[in-house]
């Protein structure tokens, strides 16, 4: 297996990646603590560092960019000064901005504040629901001029209102369209939040984590055949080729429509923070179904990016450099998959 992702690496550079979805900007507070406050009971934090970081659906392009494709991101901002400098973070990596719409809501922001490699607490500003319809009328018209000249799709969903039913509708029918006309086929990976599942219908991958897979699917998962039940009424309302279940340690499953379940173990070696993990799992995937893998290398693919990024703290990417180490001597990724039956 490690020698077929070796050569899948290569094939990865240059693809050219659409991310649909929810855009965050990720404020960092990094600080130290050696006092608790006199006025109430919480460690008083001694700012040291502050850095503003690509998160949601943007976190996706970075990561895109880190392993050597290339990508352009379509939702919505707000016209302000965390929006522009979100602007300047998308510019800084070579990416158009031509996708994003600015919309009467304020750009979402999480600011998390970390003293001695710990996580003091996370406040966010943000405004959720649907868009006005002006706001998704641009990005639609947005996605049936461009969406042609991707080599694949990433529906980057945080629930925060910008990807719904119609929006979907929308996405596949023109990747239909696309195939008909020129042959050109761009699969459509969902990175999903459980509500409504059925918003994303028609989707090539969905790659729900367990807790999202138990609430989509409507049953606890417990062992392998409840896990292969659980992914099976995922492909049925859904409707896409596969499923790809993220298990934190216990790695990841896949199920693709016909065949039976796949297990691929963690090769993760330590886990230090999962911020951001399903950004790198859905952008390695895209990466890997662009360059022609198949699904089961493709999650192989993630799985080994996956376990690099948790041994980072942070909104985290990783390099095909890091893949490559990870592959030279990782024993584990030449007998990750284990067939279920």
């Amino acid at each position: 297996m490690s020698n077929k992702l070796e050569t899948l690496l290569p094939r990865i550079s240059g693809k050219k990646i659409l991310v649909v979805g929810d855009i965050i900007v990720d404020h960092f507070v990094w600080g130290s603590v050696d006092r608790i406050s006199p006025e109430a009971p919480v460690p008083v934090v001694n700012v040291t560092k502050e850095e503003l970081l690509l998160g949601g659906g943007a976190n996706v392009l970075h990561n895109i960019y880190s392993l050597g494709g290339e990508a352009v991101l379509c939702g919505i901002i707000g016209d302000d000064n965390m929006g522009g400098r979100l602007q300047t973070l998308l510019q800084d990596l070579g990416s158009s901005t031509k996708g994003l719409v600015k919309g009467k809501r304020p750009t979402t922001v999480k600011t998390r504040v970390v003293a001695q490699g710990q996580q003091v607490v996370r406040f966010d500003r943000e405004q959720t629901g649907s868009p006005s319809p002006a706001t998704i009328t641009a990005m639609t018209e947005f996605l049936n001029q461009n969406l042609s000249d991707f080599d694949a799709i990433v529906i980057s969903d945080y629930y925060k209102g910008v990807i719904t039913k119609p929006l979907m509708e929308q996405v596949v029918a023109h990747v239909a369209q696309v195939a008909e006309k020129s042959g050109k086929k761009i699969p459509v990976v969902v990175d999903p939040k459980p509500s409504q599942p059925e918003r994303f219908y028609g989707a090539s991958l969905i790659t729900p984590n367990h807790m999202e897979a138990e609430k989509m699917s409507g049953m606890q998962i417990g062992n392998i055949q409840e896990l292969r039940a659980a992914a099976e009424i995922l492909l049925e309302t859904v409707g896409c080729q596969a499923v790809l279940i993220t298990r934190g340690e216990a790695g990841m499953a896949l199920l693709e429509k016909g065949r039976e379940l796949v297990t691929i173990p963690t090769t993760a070696r330590e886990v230090f923070d999962v911020t951001g993990a399903g950004d790198t799992v859905v952008a390695a995937l895209a990466l890997g179904l662009a360059a022609g893998a198949s699904y089961g290398d493709a999650a192989a693919l993630a799985n080994v990016a996956a376990g690099v990024v948790v041994g980072k703290v942070g909104t985290a990417t990783v390099s095909q450099e890091e893949l490559l180490a990870v592959l030279h001597g990782e024993e584990t990724v030449e007998t990750a998959f284990t067939r279920c039956g």
